[in-house]
């Protein structure tokens, strides 16, 4: 049985590899058409359009999603979402699906990948965390995103959990952002990538059902970057731990 479920987990992923490739080219020229349009209303549209193209993709992969919590959005402020980060699935569900304009983190070496990589450069920040400068740089970038009214997705993780834990120790820069400009923080737990594409499985996917919770938002007013990091590390732990098995 086990034999059986590890040859059909490579089908799986290669059926879900060669649906997301596809339906990505389907939406390229209308996501970079966004380009065009610079600011919040270009990132909303730009979104909306990851949205649709999620939308589409996870049930062509086999995979059912569900979103709770987009009410702790209020209107007209802006966030820094804190998203636990277990799959390569995680950014694919979250940025699409918060609520409004968002940019979300990632690797700079991304952007050397065709069409992908200007892609996730209008999608994201981009930063070399190896690099001192390139991580001064990125940070004043998330600041004017928020300044703009766009929502900052990070995942203060780092990378993906691949330990027994609920979640690995979180890094001090989103909560330092949140500290410095005053935005809430909404904790996001994602749950369920672990199971359909686990970090330590190569080439393996497996369908199943992923959940985005948005959790209410916490004030980083009167805090400092460890108060705001050691209370939203204690509240994600939690969720996670008590949700985990749904």
């Amino acid at each position: 049985m086990k034999l059986l479920k590890n040859i059909l987990a490579r089908f799986f992923a290669f059926w879900a590899l060669v649906t997301f490739m596809s339906t990505f080219l389907l939406f390229y020229i209308p996501s970079m058409l966004c380009w065009l349009m610079p600011g919040r209303r270009g990132q909303a549209i730009f979104i909306g359009i990851a949205r649709i193209w999620i939308s589409i993709w996870l049930p062509l992969a086999g995979c059912r999603f569900r979103i709770r919590g987009k009410e702790h959005f209020a209107k007209g402020k802006t966030f820094v979402v804190t998203c636990n980060h277990n799959s390569l699935l995680d950014p694919p569900l979250s940025s699409p699906f918060i609520p409004g304009p968002n940019k979300t983190i990632a690797k700079s070496s991304l952007k050397k990948v065709p069409l992908f990589g200007l892609y996730l450069m209008k999608g994201g920040v981009m930063v070399n965390r190896k690099d001192e400068i390139s991580r001064r740089r990125s940070y004043e970038k998330m600041k004017d995103v928020l300044a703009g009214g766009v929502h900052m997705c990070i995942y203060p993780e780092g990378t993906r959990n691949r330990t027994p834990e609920p979640l690995k120790k979180f890094h001090d820069g989103a909560f330092r952002l949140a500290a410095d400009t005053g935005n809430s923080i909404i904790p996001a737990v994602i749950l369920g990538t672990k199971k359909v594409l686990p970090a330590n499985k190569p080439f393996w996917f497996w369908p199943g059902l992923i959940q985005l919770h948005f959790l209410p938002p916490v004030s980083s007013v009167g805090k400092t970057k460890d108060q705001l990091k050691e209370e939203v590390f204690d509240i994600m732990a939690a969720y996670y731990t008590a949700n985990e098995k749904r």
